[in-house]
């Protein structure tokens, strides 16, 4: 396929026309008219070989090839529009835009809520937008990427993009206060025997794994998919869950429990801050990375405990 061939206008119309399914209303929404619009359609239906829009009943619906484009239409509008979004130069205190973060809750307490007060003081005019890391992280990580502006996400889950080491930390234990059984220290026998509370996303991999290889599996008496809510799962009862020790130090006040260390050296969480190859050279992603490691240092001139 020859890209200069190509009107790169018809991703605007194909997007539209998917979405609204209706080409009166998809050429009121990019501004073309009804005979402009249905020009685009035609076109795109020779490009395609596909109807893209089929005629059921009094509607449209889409076709197969139609359903399939969809999706990857918008992930592609999205590049290109932040492609021609590229800055030679950014001055964070006086522009206005917004970053849009992929992260787990642990990474926003502990990391964002840093990046967003240091935002706040050094660049009033830009705004954070921080949504939760989805399953399909690790199978469509170039997708995921190429529609946001980073993902913070520690080392040994997804690889071959470039990335911003921020921070160190690692894993330990949470207990009830009053636990019948539980120690100073839990051993690999309690770690097999003792329900669990678990967090049931698969991006923490590395910690996972490290347990299979020691012969140990968890047996899951309650699955959630926020860190945050660890604690108060574990709280009055013989429950134990495998947290991160930053956000164990947040959490520990708000319920019932201690933490207690592994019976294994764990291996240890160096988060990151991930971005598309397409933002590498943008000045406004250039200020963003430079802030998060900057906010990343300071974290970690405390020791994670």
């Amino acid at each position: 396929m020859n890209l200069a061939r190509l009107d790169l206008n018809l991703v605007v119309a194909l997007r539209a026309l998917l979405e609204e399914r209706n080409v009166t209303r998809a050429g009121q929404r990019i501004g073309l008219s009804q005979p402009a619009m249905s020009a685009a359609l035609a076109r795109l239906r020779r490009h395609f070989d596909d109807d893209l829009l089929a005629r059921v009943g009094g509607h449209y619906e889409l076709t197969a090839l139609g359903q399939v484009l969809l999706d990857r239409t918008f992930t592609a509008y999205d590049v290109l529009e932040r492609l021609f979004a590229s800055q030679a130069d950014f001055d964070p205190a006086a522009e206005s835009r917004e970053f849009k973060l992929v992260a787990s809750d642990y990474a926003v307490a502990v990391f964002g809520t840093e990046l967003a007060r240091v935002v706040h003081e050094e660049a009033p005019g830009i705004r954070l937008r921080f949504s939760q890391t989805p399953p399909s992280v690790v199978d469509a990580t170039a997708t995921l990427l190429s529609a946001t502006d980073g993902l913070l996400m520690p080392h040994g889950v997804i690889s071959d993009f470039p990335a911003t080491d921020l921070y160190d930390d690692r894993w330990v234990f949470l207990v009830a206060d009053d636990h019948p059984s539980a120690g100073d220290r839990l051993t690999r026998q309690d770690l097999a025997q003792l329900p669990w509370v678990t967090y049931q996303r698969t991006y923490d991999a590395p910690a996972v794994r490290q347990l299979g290889m020691l012969g140990v599996e968890p047996r899951a008496e309650v699955s959630v998919d926020s860190f945050q809510l660890l604690p108060l799962l574990v709280a009055g009862t013989r429950r134990i869950a495998l947290i991160q020790a930053r956000l164990a130090r947040l959490l520990t006040p708000l319920a019932a429990v201690r933490v207690v260390e592994p019976p294994y050296e764990a291996v240890p969480l160096r988060e990151a801050l991930w971005w598309h190859p397409v933002h590498t050279h943008d000045a406004a992603h250039i200020w963003l990375r430079e802030t998060a490691a900057r906010v990343g240092r300071h974290l970690g001139e405390a020791p994670g405990e």
